[in-house]
């Protein structure tokens, strides 16, 4: 079971153009990775219009979006072209990669993703694990996560030692 602070598992997925995407091609953006059901259903066609319609909200927060489901790369063209949407779409028709982050479900032979979604720092690492959410709410959700998760980096980084240190140069004290 993955965890937060642990770091992502890597993949190599095609996305709807047959292009290959590896998370090693999202570092030094955050990264949304949604894993969902299955193309043009009622759920699924929600979650992905919301996200396309954040679109701009997300990449003012430096972050990508995927998403990620056992359809093949064909049923995601359609989908994407039909939805107009602004972010990719990769297939893992093996489900590979889904079991991995824990979104696998089987039906007899049958393959689905479960609805889950993970939050990725530029750094690789889960900064947020979404088991379980409303297809219609969860991009606000991301937002709003996004925004603290981010807050709450720069802040940690701004008492990093480097930065101290220059707090204790001869000329911050000549000035105090």
């Amino acid at each position: 079971m993955l965890e937060l602070n642990q770091t992502a598992p890597t993949f190599a997925l095609y996305d709807a153009h047959e292009n290959l995407h590896q998370l090693s091609d999202y570092q030094d953006h955050w990264l949304v990775i949604y894993f969902y059901p299955k193309d043009n259903t009622p759920g699924c066609t929600k979650e992905a219009c919301a996200l396309r319609d954040d679109s701009e909200k997300f990449a003012q927060l430096n972050t990508k979006v995927i998403g990620i489901s056992t359809d093949n790369s064909k049923s995601h063209l359609s989908f994407s072209k039909k939805q107009s949407l602004a972010f990719t779409l990769l297939a893992d028709p093996d489900g590979k990669v889904s079991a991995t982050y824990g979104a696998l479900f089987k039906l007899g032979p049958v393959k689905f993703c479960k609805r889950h979604s993970f939050i990725i720092s530029p750094d690789g690492k889960i900064m947020k694990i979404y088991r379980s959410v409303s297809p219609r709410l969860h991009s606000q959700e991301l937002l709003k996560d996004l925004k603290d998760l981010q807050t709450k980096t720069s802040n940690r980084r701004a008492m990093l030692p480097h930065n101290i240190l220059g707090l204790l140069s001869p000329t911050f004290i000549r000035l105090r």
